[in-house]
């Protein structure tokens, strides 16, 4: 099939756009893989403090084999990453059995938005993405490993290792996931749930144990936000084997696929045939790949932030225009939840991301020409994983939907358009999903309420003081001012007066939830209100205009263009949990439209 031509020319835009940077960073990687493995070149001290712990050790000193270093976001407080406490041995043995050694090279730190949501804690969700950069770059500063497996899951963590395996290009990259944990309670009555608790219908017994209900498991949330968005992204960028993405933790298959991707990972070394550094696979086809799919499945709009600032690594420079060009081409060939009634078990066994890749390649809306782990292009991903006698063996995956009320063929999708939309106007530059928002609220005006905080959000909301429609401007939330958390638990107020009959609307230069939905919102704005931007002129009563149809974002005001900006107070979010050590973060973080990286 012909490559679609937006495909084509925003492809073309964003290699013309990155020519200067993209070709530094290839002669980067060549220049430390001219060198060949690298343990070649440490001296006998340097390896005898390396191997020193290692069962295997003389293999490691006097052989060939190629050594797989381990970069783990295991911790036991976080289910998406639990199962991976016992894949380090696993993955030794594997190791073995394939002629490779193994060494878990370090961990990086995982945090839980879903634990820190509303809290200070959260302050510091989007700057870990950095400091799992920094913290992976350390574990692979030993200069012992011919390839790397990454074994990471949720929002800032598979950003976060991305970036360091673009800074360390010249070694081949293998992502490992750790797949959803079984469907509990049904995503929308937790979300109905919170809602009550939130006008007071139930109390907070009722809450919990629809909480509990809900998140029940080892594995992933099965709601289709960032986290899983990560996997279909690993998936559709060729740094997963196909199929695994969304295959249960602690199956027989989900070993299985653990035991292939040591494989791969031992194949694709400096010292075979078939070298395959990661530098290579994420070029700009990649990460175009990548927004298709984010469009394709309604993904979470945290990764419009993240994949700017995993691109940048590699040297490949996006816009959010790029963004917004993809996605009026893009159906939205998904409806899982909060875009739909289904979690992300129930796409799986619909045909799941192989059905839809299949879908996209025959519409000409992906790249098939990529490189990938598996040592195919992407049509390769368009197969399904199957035991055969305990170990994998990829079949022809799905050919039609088995149930289209959650997974559409590309000619008969749920719209046109994969739904994410630029805004730009006298308010700053942003973007708003509204693959899930009613099509009569896609155009909002209104009189501001302008907070500089959540918390302020929910209590003029108990004291009764929205009756009117209202477009709340929450602003001071983005990178530079207090680390841009989530504004997530803004959700459930703002859907309560949604359901009153009021229109409402969210914008702010902060982020908002993969998994967040059906009220608009527009997000990221910048610049942002810290740095002077202009929602600091924003002021009570003015009247605003959030068009996604047209894509603008206006504050009507008349003199709304000669008014001081607010300056903004540090003062509630610069010390407790830790929020002190990231003033170094705060002060340099570059803006949201080119992801609001420090490392990068």
């Amino acid at each position: 099939m012909t490559l679609h031509a937006t495909i084509d020319r925003v492809t073309d835009r964003i290699r013309e756009r990155s020519v200067q940077s993209r070709a530094a960073y290839l002669a980067k990687i060549a220049r430390a893989a001219q060198e060949g493995p690298a343990r070649a070149h440490l001296s006998c001290g340097n390896q005898a403090h390396a191997y020193a712990a290692m069962s295997d050790k003389e293999d490691m000193a006097t052989t060939r084999k190629p050594n797989i270093g381990i970069v783990s976001a295991y911790n036991d407080m976080l289910s998406a990453h639990q199962p991976f406490e016992h894949y380090p041995e696993r993955i030794r043995q594997a190791g073995r059995a394939a002629g490779a050694t193994v060494q878990v090279a370090g961990g990086v730190p995982a945090m839980c938005d879903g634990v820190t949501q509303g809290r200070p804690g959260m302050e510091l969700s989007l700057f870990s993405r950095d400091v799992i950069a920094l913290a992976a770059g350390v574990a692979l500063s030993h200069d012992c490993f011919d390839s790397a497996m990454y074994l990471g899951v949720c929002d800032k963590i598979v950003p976060g290792l991305i970036i360091a395996a673009a800074t360390f290009g010249h070694i081949p990259a293998v992502f490992v996931p750790a797949g959803p944990m079984p469907s509990g309670l049904p995503n929308d009555e937790k979300s109905k749930v919170r809602q009550q608790f939130a006008t007071g219908e139930v109390g907070r017994e009722e809450l919990m144990a629809a909480e509990m209900a809900s998140y029940h498991s080892a594995g992933t949330c099965t709601f289709y936000g960032t986290a899983n968005t990560n996997q279909m992204l690993m998936e559709f960028m060729g740094l997963h084997l196909p199929g695994s993405s969304f295959v249960n933790p602690n199956t027989p298959l989900r070993e299985a696929l653990t035991v292939a991707a040591v494989e791969r990972a031992a194949a694709i070394t400096n010292l075979g045939n078939d070298y395959l550094p990661a530098g290579q696979v994420l070029d700009e086809r990649a990460f175009v790949n990548g927004i298709v799919g984010l469009m394709a499945t309604g993904g979470s709009t945290n990764l419009v932030l993240h994949l700017p600032a995993m691109a940048r690594a590699a040297g490949v420079l996006l816009d959010i225009a790029d963004f917004h060009d993809l996605s009026e081409n893009v159906p939205l060939m998904a409806r899982v939840y909060p875009n739909g009634l289904a979690d992300v078990n129930h796409f799986h066994a619909a045909g799941g991301l192989g059905y839809m890749i299949g879908q996209l390649l025959e519409a000409g809306l992906l790249h098939p020409d990529v490189k990938t782990i598996n040592g195919t292009g992407l049509d390769g991903y368009t197969a399904e994983p199957k035991l055969d006698g305990g170990r994998v063996r990829w079949e022809a995956g799905a050919k039609a939907s088995l149930n289209d009320r959650i997974l559409r063929p590309a000619t008969d999708p749920f719209a046109k358009s994969g739904g994410l939309k630029q805004l730009q106007g006298n308010l700053g530059r942003g973007v708003i999903k509204i693959s899930a928002v009613a099509p009569e609220r896609h155009v909002i005006e209104a009189k501001a309420r302008v907070f500089s905080d959540q918390e302020s959000v929910k209590t003029a909301f108990r004291a009764g003081e929205f009756t009117e429609d209202t477009i709340v401007i929450v602003r001071f939330q983005g990178p530079r001012a207090n680390g841009m958390p989530e504004l997530h638990s803004l959700t459930p107020t703002l859907a309560v007066l949604q359901d009153r009959g009021l229109k409402v609307a969210l914008v702010t230069d902060g982020r908002m939830s993969g998994a967040s939905g059906k009220v608009p919102a527009a997000i990221h704005v910048s610049p942002e209100a810290a740095m002077g931007g202009p929602l600091a002129r924003v002021q009570d009563g003015d009247l605003v205009r959030l068009d996604a149809a047209s894509g603008r974002l206006e504050c009507l005001a008349p003199d709304f263009d000669s008014r001081e900006p607010v300056a903004f107070d540090p003062s509630g979010s610069n010390e407790g949990l830790g929020r002190e050590m990231f003033a170094a973060f705060r002060a340099v973080a570059g803006p949201a439209t080119e992801g609001a990286g420090v490392v990068v």
